[in-house]
């Protein structure tokens, strides 16, 4: 007599249970023998400029049918490559399909040489002469510039500081305005603590100090994390993301002592709210940025808190500004199906609407 339906039912949820613990006994045993690490960053670029460990790069492309170029600013606490995480899952993939020129200036890994390095060095002199090597690679007059959280801030304070640059607009994603609101992060930098006793002796914050205290954001992260990856263990998809994502998480570059300083004083001071920004020795605000904006940020980033970077809309001089909230963590907005389904149709939308297609 064959099974009933109900009979079939459970046995192929059975069947399918076991298959997937099989699964995940494999995909166990490569992940704790380090087998088959995704390979990251694969998108093919060249090297267009260098000053000290910072490079400009230029990702190569046939497609380009829109300018000006864009260029993006990335952090100083972590790796690029989560921008060009995996084919498919890549920031700097989907830019390339829709037609632009992309360029990315990585700061590298500082040493010993970069700890003296403050925001004004990044801001008067790295972007600056990255800019003009864009506009003699691309023979375009202007650029799009797109900032990634810190390096959100050191866009804004370059076009606050140089209100000639030649932007055609900029995009800030998940960039801090209030310091003061930024959790607990900001109550670990700005709480009392002496940054003096964080410095190796290269005169930088290690890496190691800097991941304990992204750590500390989501004390209980790594478990939560471990129990998604049990559940989804016996997905080779899901397994090679996982590969790939914590290995960024893991991976935080020295931050050079001159910025550190520089970054507790503005958690202290709170220079942005209270319009009291100087950079190179001048007063400089944010109203008088005045080109096309585009702020995007997320309502569940635990890294910048929708509370620090919601401001900023308001404190940004253009006529022409605009802002997205998604209900997505601090790197969902550039990886996986957040990013896929709305940060970047906005963020392609928002440049192609100020872009004309190439000559």
């Amino acid at each position: 007599m064959p099974p009933a339906p109900n009979q079939m039912s459970v046995l192929a949820r059975v069947r399918r249970e076991v298959e997937r613990n099989a699964l995940r006994v494999r995909n166990g045993v490569r992940l704790a023998a380090g087998v088959r690490p995704p390979g990251v960053g694969q998108t093919p670029k060249e090297v267009v400029w260098r000053a000290g460990r910072s490079e400009l790069w230029r990702y190569r492309s046939d497609r380009v049918r829109m300018s000006p170029p864009l260029v993006i600013v990335y952090s100083l606490f972590n790796r690029s490559y989560v921008l060009d995480l995996q084919p498919g899952n890549s920031f700097v993939e989907h830019l390339l399909n829709a037609g632009f020129e992309v360029y990315l200036l990585d700061f590298g890994i500082p040493d010993e040489r970069d700890a003296g390095n403050t925001l004004d060095d990044y801001v008067d002199d790295y972007l600056p002469a990255a800019v003009e090597r864009v506009r003699q690679v691309s023979h375009h007059r202007q650029v799009n510039m797109l900032g990634y959280c810190f390096g959100g801030v050191l866009a804004l304070l370059y076009a606050a500081h140089h209100l000639d640059a030649p932007l055609r607009s900029l995009t800030a994603l998940t960039t801090p305005a209030d310091f003061r609101r930024l959790g607990p992060l900001g109550d670990l930098l700005g709480g009392g603590l002496d940054i003096e006793t964080l410095l190796d002796g290269d005169g930088n914050v290690p890496a190691d100090v800097i991941q304990l205290g992204f750590r500390t954001l989501r004390p209980t992260g790594e478990i939560t994390q471990y129990v998604d990856l049990w559940e989804r263990l016996w997905s080779d998809e899901y397994v090679v993301a996982y590969q790939a994502m914590t290995g960024w998480a893991t991976e935080q570059v020295p931050l050079p002592g001159g910025v550190a300083r520089q970054i507790v004083e503005m958690v202290r001071e709170n220079p942005m709210i209270t319009d009291q920004l100087v950079v190179g020795g001048d007063r400089v605000h944010l109203s008088d940025i005045t080109v096309p904006f585009l702020h995007v940020l997320a309502n569940r980033d635990h890294i910048i808190p929708e509370a620090s970077a919601g401001p900023l809309l308001g404190l940004i001089g253009s006529a022409d500004k605009h802002e997205l909230r998604l209900d997505a963590g601090h790197v969902g907005l550039l990886v996986g199906k957040t990013a896929a389904r709305t940060t970047l149709p906005t963020i392609i939308d928002f440049l192609t609407q100020r872009s004309e297609v190439a000559v």
